[in-house]
């Protein structure tokens, strides 16, 4: 990744592209919803079908010269029925939240209800969050989780929605650490005549894997990311029965796009490719045992997780028990000093800014991708403690970059001469 054609035009550009390699390399990524994607998806992502308009879809597209992107597009489609298990599957969409859009504009009209998780709480702003398109659009109440236990009160959404009688209920969250019951949701849904919008953002590799219970074929939609546990090219995706298939491809496009990204399709396609192997298996399976000892590690140094673990490849810190006056902010910003990048996060009964919350989020899979076994993320979780412990201390924040170096030294990411994974 030496970016020399780039630094021959810009210069700027180029330094700035080879110093985020370097800081992907040198850094460890917590961030439960980044990964790492192979070179291959590099390369798909790059190629030059950045240049190609595709309105339309396979076989359909409003603009000569397609044959290459239909071809590419089917791939993704077809791979990603082979994944999921789905009947129609649109890989078009730009993001996980444009994924949502396009199912709110297929069955919704404005004004409509959406029953959805509370931000706070583990929500996604897509969701209905005022701030987002979705709150200003529709009618919006939320749910929230269990104050004491953390975990879905599936029998206070069940009278939420009867009270409510929402339109459509979303489930599927970007902060909670549990395995999600959609069958349960389902049946809620089902009893107020409601459609229900799985948004699988965080957990698609999960899924895709069998190691976190699928919505495809429960739910009447499924949404997701296929960036985040799936390690594809950037972007969403939308799965659902036949029933409501052109009504989802209209809402996608013209709805709510105009051409598709078609380079980013492909790197879908290659990503999908690659979690069609039996190694992908392994890798999901890893990811979410490395966050189990992560958890383990960090609840031996006193710190309180929300729900009191994980079942998933994310942890929620709430720092208020252990560590009152201190910030995830505060943890956020010393723990990249020290070269492990995570966020800052609300947590449930929050009473600060969501810009500067009482907790922190962290997560596995990019750690995993780049090969760290449960020793490794016990120790990460070692690490993150005497940060959370001692965010303001130089000397701490030294000590724990130097380990860092050390581990990202034996568990390199894009090297020259070695591939990222086969």
């Amino acid at each position: 990744m030496d970016y020399d054609e780039v630094r021959a035009i810009d210069p700027e550009v180029a330094a700035a592209l080879s110093g985020e390699v370097e800081r992907q390399n040198e850094t460890l990524a917590m961030i439960a919803s980044e990964n790492h994607v192979s070179e291959a998806v590099l390369e798909a992502q790059s190629s030059v079908l950045t240049n190609k308009y595709a309105e339309g879809y396979p076989g359909s597209r409003y603009y000569g010269g397609c044959e290459y992107a239909d071809e590419i597009e089917q791939l993704a489609i077809d791979r990603a029925k082979d994944l999921w298990g789905a009947d129609h599957v649109n890989v078009q969409p730009h993001s996980g939240s444009q994924a949502n859009m396009g199912v709110y504009l297929a069955v919704l009209e404005p004004g409509d209800k959406i029953l959805s998780l509370d931000l706070t709480h583990g929500g996604h702003l897509s969701h209905g969050h005022p701030a987002n398109f979705a709150g200003q659009v529709y009618d919006v109440e939320q749910y929230e989780v269990d104050a004491e236990s953390g975990y879905l009160d599936y029998e206070g959404l069940a009278e939420q929605a009867e009270e409510f009688e929402p339109d459509i209920i979303v489930s599927g969250y970007s902060a909670y650490p549990r395995e999600v019951d959609f069958e349960r949701i389902q049946d809620v849904a089902d009893d107020v005549d409601a459609y229900h919008l799985a948004d699988i953002a965080h957990i698609t590799g999960l899924v895709a894997a069998g190691v976190h219970e699928s919505p495809v074929g429960v739910a009447d939609f499924v949404t997701g990311s296929t960036h985040k546990t799936i390690r594809s090219g950037r972007g969403g995706i939308i799965m659902c029965d036949e029933e409501y298939a052109d009504d989802v491809d209209s809402a996608v496009f013209p709805g709510s796009q105009g051409g598709p990204l078609m380079h980013n399709v492909a790197g879908k396609a290659v990503g999908f490719k690659e979690a069609l192997q039996p190694e992908f298996e392994e890798y999901a399976a890893q990811t979410v045992e490395n966050a189990r000892a992560l958890a383990d590690r960090l609840q031996s140094h006193g710190l309180e997780l929300v729900s009191g673990g994980t079942d998933n490849h994310l942890v929620l810190i709430d720092l208020r028990p252990s560590h009152p006056d201190t910030t995830g902010k505060e943890v956020e910003e010393a723990l990249e000093d020290a070269g492990i990048v995570l966020n800052a996060n609300t947590v449930p009964g929050e009473t600060r800014s969501a810009f500067n919350p009482s907790g922190i989020r962290a997560g596995t899979p990019a750690l995993t991708t780049r090969g760290f076994d449960e020793e490794a993320c016990r120790e990460v979780g070692d690490l993150i403690a005497k940060i959370v412990d001692a965010p303001g201390d130089e000397n701490v924040v030294a000590e724990v970059s130097e380990r860092v170096a050390e581990l990202t030294d034996e568990f390199p990411l894009y090297d020259d001469d070695e591939p990222l994974y086969e």
